[in-house]
């Protein structure tokens, strides 16, 4: 818990005080799967989808959006912090809507740091797809402003990236899935590593500079894991898997920060506050946390659909179906990265890692 308040909550004071200060909006472009999807698979032929009951059963209007939850997710509650809206989804856009400069959200439920992660919900926007879809915005945006306010633009955005879920849960913990019997997980966690180093690589020469990659949570934990545990326990080895993984991205994000010129790409390590949350539910005002509000824990399935069960009280779950958390668990999460930031104002130590990630970069 105290760890993800150490990396997010200086990188997000930042944003506020340089926000207040420059009297502008931040632009933010955000990558991912399920967790941050916001309606882009409602344009595909995939079976990951939530744009129908009881997904957005606790939403603004009670209305299914494409959010894999039954409410906001993390993003969203992020972005009415910052005073901004919540980014809306790259499919829903004509490819020269005004709405490109204010940000974009290009993540897709299903998706994965590999290209034949997810295969089988047939659609869906891979990272590799999300960065060609971020290639596309950009040269809009230079049609609409001319290249050099263009360049200047995607600069000083701030790129928001959450991947590699689907890569362990719909890949490589799959066991008919390729990935699962052809690697160990050494050479698989190695081949993550090197596909991401590309995709930083990729954002980067498109002119990204400020990139947040949000860590892995305890995958093990989640209901969908365990399921395959007998006693419906935390499987511990997903849980290593996960965390080396977290420990490679945040030695990959260093080493790139020193070879590619102007880069700041900030690891934001989620696992410890997702873990106490789970582990601890009763201090955050909840009381289940090892099984879903939609009760379809399954080791292969575990979406809410229209003929499922719901629990009586979903703000007393930590996860509204097997894979993602409710609107309350997303609330308390956002809430937490934001309760350090009173204190992180507050200490009289100085602050130029914020005056160094928010300046241009060219």
């Amino acid at each position: 818990m105290v760890n993800l308040a150490q990396v997010l909550g200086f990188f997000i004071l930042g944003i506020v005080v340089s926000v207040a200060s420059a009297g502008e909006s931040v632009v933010t472009y955000v990558f991912g799967d399920s967790l941050t999807e916001v309606g882009n698979n409602n344009y595909l032929q995939s079976l990951a989808k939530s744009n129908y009951p009881f997904y957005g059963i606790d939403y603004e209007g009670g209305r299914a959006t494409g959010r894999f939850t039954n409410g906001r997710t993390i993003g969203d509650i992020i972005s009415a912090k910052l005073g901004i809206q919540s980014p809306p989804p790259y499919l829903s856009l004509a490819p020269n809507d005004d709405a490109i400069l204010k940000g974009v959200n290009y993540a897709s439920g299903g998706a994965g740091i590999l290209n034949d992660t997810g295969l089988y919900f047939i659609q869906r926007m891979t990272f590799d797809d999300q960065i060609k879809c971020f290639e596309k915005t950009k040269e809009a945006i230079k049609a609409k402003i001319g290249e050099e306010a263009a360049e200047k633009h995607v600069n000083e955005a701030v790129y928001f990236i959450g991947m590699g879920s689907n890569d362990y849960v719909n890949n490589f913990l799959q066991p008919f899935l390729a990935a699962g019997q052809q690697y160990t997980h050494d050479e698989f966690v190695e081949l993550l590593i090197s596909t991401l180093s590309e995709q930083f690589t990729s954002l980067h020469q498109l002119g990204a500079r400020k990139m947040v990659f949000h860590g892995l949570g305890p995958l093990g934990c989640i209901p969908s894991q365990r399921v395959k545990s007998t006693r419906g326990i935390c499987l511990k080895h997903v849980n290593l898997w996960v965390q080396e993984f977290n420990s490679k991205v945040k030695t990959l994000a260093a080493t790139l920060n020193k070879h590619l010129p102007y880069a700041q790409i900030s690891f934001a390590d989620t696992y410890p506050i997702v873990l106490d949350l789970i582990e601890n539910p009763t201090a955050y005002g909840f009381k289940i946390s090892n099984t879903s509000c939609c009760n379809v824990d399954t080791s292969i399935g575990g979406l809410c659909l229209p003929n499922s069960k719901l629990c009586m009280n979903r703000k007393e779950y930590v996860f509204w179906d097997a894979f993602h958390p409710t609107d309350a668990a997303n609330q308390v999460l956002a809430d937490r990265i934001f309760s350090s930031l009173s204190h992180q104002a507050s200490s009289p130590a100085p602050a130029p890692s914020i005056r160094k990630f928010l300046s241009v970069r060219t």
